[in-house]
């Protein structure tokens, strides 16, 4: 917006009154003319705001459309392809952005048909201040330079009006994208200056949080409660949209809690400084995300300056460094975009070491065993019993009860409201007939193998 031709009127538009005035100065009639004429300018303006309006917030809702299909197919490229789905996403994209083309005709065409408009009218109305002129001079009330003068006048002060007129749908874009703008950052303010806190190393403690998602009123966690001391595993069951990861987020600062409070070692989370606070979180979310780089760097989470032991002891936790080094270049090898040359199983073991590299006090994994044969959960339980072994706490979310092997405590969710929290056999004979009963049957069977 700031390139075009919009801004210059912003600058044009305070002279107007004094083209004006200067108009009147020379005689009523030119500025009654001329006054006349910038009114019914301004009315055009207003006309254009209201018409052109609509289809300048349909064509952006339907550009963020066109994108987001376009962004999913190159992320499920595979699945189109293997299931014949091409024609159909195809056929979508090209119906929304169809819809994004009639919008942006249709406020073109506005926007064009008022922008013709009033220029046709500007011309029509310097010719009508001519012929005024004219009259005037013939009748002697006015001398021949005063024809010149207000015909220059009155062009400078209704030209501002008619590239009003002709960059309006520039000035809606900008005015959206500046209320886009300002939403987003409400949801996310700027993180102030704060105190470096020493690294946390004996408690997380969750003191009755909610949680709302961004963008939503209504709350997916409440009246969470519980501590968790330096070297315990806690995991988290429940049925299907019961607030499981939700939690994990709101864990980690993803998403802040509407209300109460999460601490580490009796500072609240959002005390730290966001860098600060990263360093002492693992996280591995439900849906693993690489980047395109080398497996080092993945495991180092792009440190610029990273440990070369610091990232071979994430993969040995996570049992990856054999895997890693059978590779063609070993931790250098390039990954492409997402880990596509990856398979599923070593895409979330390297997740995982991602989550365990430099040694974090809070390591949270969200269904870190949805893709891994029976050597990566034994692999992931060796994980597990490191962080508590070196006194951190681990959070793990999970359906299949083999991620929860090595975890000595339960927390049960239910409708997003914690069921059940204490010492996993008590958990497990105490809430059989709760809503969770399947996952906890499930749990007991590993308990006794353990036992």
């Amino acid at each position: 917006f700031l390139a075009s031709g919009g801004p210059a009127t912003l600058f044009d538009l305070p002279w107007m009154p004094l083209y004006l005035a200067l108009c009147f100065a020379f005689h009523p009639w030119l500025g009654l003319a001329a006054l006349i004429g910038a009114i019914l300018l301004l009315a055009l303006t207003v006309l254009t705001e209201k018409t052109v309006r609509r289809p300048a917030t349909e064509m952006s809702g339907y550009a963020g459309a066109r994108s987001n299909i376009a962004l999913a197919s190159i992320r499920n490229a595979e699945v189109l392809e293997a299931m014949g789905m091409r024609s159909t996403m195809a056929s979508r994209w090209a119906e929304a952005n169809g819809k994004y083309r009639q919008a942006q005709m249709r406020a073109s065409d506005v926007t064009g048909s008022f922008g013709a408009l009033s220029r046709g009218f500007r011309m029509l109305l310097q010719s009508v201040v001519l012929a005024i002129g004219a009259y005037l001079v013939i009748g002697q009330e006015a001398t021949p330079g005063i024809i010149i003068a207000s015909s220059i006048l009155t062009a400078r002060a209704l030209a501002p009006v008619e590239l009003a007129i002709a960059h309006w749908k520039n000035f809606l874009a900008a005015r959206q994208g500046w209320h886009r703008l300002s939403e987003l950052f409400r949801e996310f303010p700027a993180t102030e200056d704060r105190l470096q806190l020493p690294p946390p190393r004996t408690e997380l403690s969750v003191e009755g949080i909610g949680v709302v998602p961004p963008g939503e009123r209504r709350f997916v966690v409440q009246d969470i409660t519980f501590s968790l001391s330096a070297g315990s595993a806690l995991g988290v069951i429940g049925p299907s949209a019961s607030g499981k990861s939700s939690l994990a987020r709101a864990l980690v600062g993803v998403w802040p809690a509407a209300r109460g409070k999460i601490r580490l070692d009796g500072a609240a989370i959002e005390q730290w400084p966001a860098e600060a606070l990263g360093r002492h979180i693992g996280y591995l979310p439900q849906d693993v995300e690489l980047f395109a780089g080398t497996i080092a760097q993945n495991i180092a989470r792009f440190d610029p300056s990273p440990d070369p032991a610091t990232i071979i002891a994430a993969a040995k936790t996570a049992g990856m460094h054999e895997m890693i080094l059978r590779l063609p270049r070993g931790y250098q090898t390039e990954i492409g975009e997402g880990g596509a040359s990856l398979s599923a199983g070593q895409r979330q073991r390297i997740g995982l070491a991602r989550a365990l590299y430099g040694d974090p006090f809070l390591v949270v994994l969200d269904e870190p065993n949805s893709n891994l044969d029976a050597g990566g959960e034994q692999a992931l339980t060796q994980a597990i019993l490191a962080v508590k072994q070196r006194h951190g706490v681990v959070v793990v979310i999970a359906h299949r009860p083999s991620a929860l092997a090595a975890v000595d405590l339960l927390l049960v969710l239910d409708s997003g409201r914690q069921h059940a929290f204490g010492a996993r056999d008590l958990v497990v004979r105490g809430t059989t007939r709760s809503a969770s009963v399947g996952t906890l049957q499930a749990v007991a069977p590993e308990e006794k193998a353990s036992g």
